[in-house]
Formats: structure tokens, C-alpha cells, sequence
């Protein structure tokens, strides 16, 4: 509908009459009455939009049906992006083509990043996002082929559904914990919640297994079933490390290793070994020539008897002697 309104001529000399549109006049004349010019004497077309408005403070504001000329154009091009897609749907729906296909991944591509990070959210840090993003995008392929416009849905939340499930179960597939056990303990974490609030410490196994509804033994193997679930990556970075940005260190070098020599065990072994060496130098000549051909070249007693030419008991006297004597010299020494 149009009502005419009286406004002031732009010369300043007396007034015209402006034909006023509603919002669907203007928006039906947009296209077409951009590139009509304005009549003469004054007035014009009725529908056809004011381009020039008199001037603002000295500056002329271009306008397109009632509105900047800027928001019509985008408004315009936001309307041709949704016309484009609609009849890129409409195309494709008849085709199936890839290239098609390929056009309308493009344009949702954008849904498969804001589930990814919303999935995300609540992962261990080793998982990658980018990961999550191959992953949805196998879900936004698989929403498209299966999509059907005819029925009057919005695609958008047909597919973030889609892409979320593709993504939980490209999880699931590198999970080598079964879902049951998984399942279960979450049971053993909400049963732990509930009895920790309402007994205010840490509650037994029995307690646990009674809350759970099963024997003590059932709750051990469950617990044994639990342990796959405790795994970490060893490149994981130290939580120090990781808060400050810098190079931090893995957990991989943090644990100890077995088969390194103790530095502390090689000095005290060094240091004794230097304290029986001075005890044995101080025995008797024949006291040494035994604890050497005994303990260092493994002659028997009965060879060392011959060596010496004395019979075995004697030996056998005369290592006795030795060892005395030298467990003495080494109680002085550490006791000094």
C-alpha cells in the first residue's frame, strides 16, 4: 500500500508529494527500480526507490528503498547465498553429482570445526582436533548424500547430529577398552560420588561393593578390568611443561630406569673396594697370599696347601685368620 505524504522540494520552494511503500512493495522493486532513473519534474515513479535524498549535514546519503545503499547490497548478497544453496540442493537432489556434492561440503564445512571443538571439549590432550575434523567431515559427506530438502528440515541440524556421531564413533574404533567396561566404570565414579558426599571421607571396598549391589570379589575384578582403562601416552608433555608453553619434558623421561647404574650405589661400591684393598695390604704376608689365591684366582683350599706346602687345615686355619682380621681393620675405618 502507498500513502502520500507532503515533503519539502529540494530546491527549498514549496513541497512535493513522496509516495511512501510498504516493505514488500520495496523489496518486489528493489532490482528493477535501482536502474530506473527518477522522474522529472520533481516526482516519481510510484515503487521506484529515492536514490539521492537531499543532503545530511552537507553530505549526500545514497539510499535504495528507504534503506543505505550498503545494507541493500548486503541483504542482497546474504538472499543470493541461500537462493544459490537452495537451488544447489535442488540441482543436486536430481544429478548427484560429486562436483555438486563436493560444493555443498565446502559451504557446510564450518559445522564439522564447531562440533569438532565442542567434542573436544572433554578429550585427554593427546587427542588431536584435527583428527576430529577428518573424522566429522566423513559425517558431513554422509549427511549430504542421505539429506532429503523435499521434507522440509533444516540441514543444519540434520548434519551436526551426523557429524557428531561420526566423530564418537571413529572414537570408539581406536578405544581398545570395551564399551561395558567403560560403562561400568562410570558406575564405580558416580557410586564413589555418592558415597564420598554422603559418608564425608573415602568409603571401604566393602562399602563400595555394597552401594554397587555385588560380592567384594566381583568389585576386585572389576577393579582388574579398570586398570586397561588407566593408560597415558608417554609422549604426553608434564603438566609444568605444558601450562608454560616452553619445551617441558615427556612423561617418558620422567620414569626411572632399571637398568641404569645407581651413582650413589658406584661410589659407595668404589669407596669399599679402595677400603678392603688398604686392609688386605696390611695382613700378613702369608694371611694375603691366601684371601688372593682364594677369593681372586678360585683355588680350592687343597690347592692352595700344595701351593704353600702346608695341609688344607692349616689353609683352612689361615683363612679364617684373615678374614678376622680384616672384618676388624674394616670396622676401625668406618668407625673413624
Amino acid at each position: 500500500m502507498t500513502e502520500p505524504t507532503p515533503a519539502p522540494d529540494v530546491a527549498g520552494g514549496g513541497s512535493r508529494t513522496a509516495t511512501v511503500t510498504s516493505p514488500s512493495a520495496a523489496h518486489v522493486g528493489t532490482s528493477s527500480a535501482a536502474r530506473t532513473p527518477a522522474g522529472t519534474n520533481g516526482h516519481r515513479v510510484e515503487g521506484e526507490p529515492l536514490l539521492n535524498e537531499p543532503p545530511r549535514n552537507g553530505h549526500a546519503v545514497p539510499t535504495v528503498a528507504g534503506r543505505p545503499a550498503h545494507a541493500a547490497s548486503e541483504s542482497r548478497t546474504a538472499d543470493d547465498v541461500e537462493a544459490g544453496i537452495i537451488a544447489l540442493w535442488h540441482t543436486y537432489g536430481e544429478s548427484r553429482q560429486q562436483g555438486l556434492r563436493d560444493r555443498l561440503v565446502l559451504h557446510y564445512a564450518p559445522l564439522v570445526k564447531y562440533v569438532a571443538g565442542r567434542v573436544g571439549t572433554g578429550l585427554p590432550a593427546h587427542v588431536d582436533v584435527a583428527d576430529l575434523i577428518q573424522s566429522g567431515i566423513f559425517g558431513l559427506v554422509d549427511a549430504i548424500e542421505k539429506f532429503e530438502p523435499e521434507r522440509g528440515l533444516k540441514f543444519e541440524t540434520y548434519a551436526m547430529q551426523r557429524i557428531r556421531g561420526a566423530i564418537l564413533d571413529d572414537l570408539r574404533s581406536q578405544d581398545w577398552v570395551p564399551r561395558s567396561v567403560r560403562s561400568r566404570a562410570r558406575d564405580v565414579e558416580r557410586a564413589l560420588e555418592r558415597l564420598g558426599g554422603r559418608l564425608q571421607r573415602t568409603p571401604t571396598d566393602r562399602e563400595l561393593a555394597a552401594e554397587l549391589k555385588i560380592g567384594l570379589g566381583e568389585l576386585r575384578e572389576l577393579y582388574a578390568q579398570l586398570q586397561l582403562t588407566s593408560v597415558v601416552a608417554l609422549d604426553e608433555l608434564i603438566a609444568a611443561g605444558r601450562n608454560t608453553g616452553g619445551a617441558g619434558s615427556s612423561l617418558a623421561e620422567s620414569l626411572p630406569d632399571e637398568g641404569a647404574e645407581d651413582p650413589i650405589a658406584t661410589l659407595v661400591d668404589q669407596d669399599s673396594r679402595r677400603q678392603l684393598a688398604d686392609a688386605i695390604a696390611q695382613l700378613a704376608e702369608r694371611d694375603r697370599v691366601v684371601v688372593t689365591l682364594y677369593y681372586f684366582e678360585n683355588l680350592t683350599l687343597a690347592e692352595i696347601g700344595k701351593v704353600l706346602g702346608v695341609t688344607e687345615s692349616r689353609v683352612c686355619q689361615l683363612h679364617t685368620r684373615a678374614v678376622l682380621r680384616l672384618r676388624t681393620k674394616l670396622n676401625e675405618q668406618l668407625e673413624a
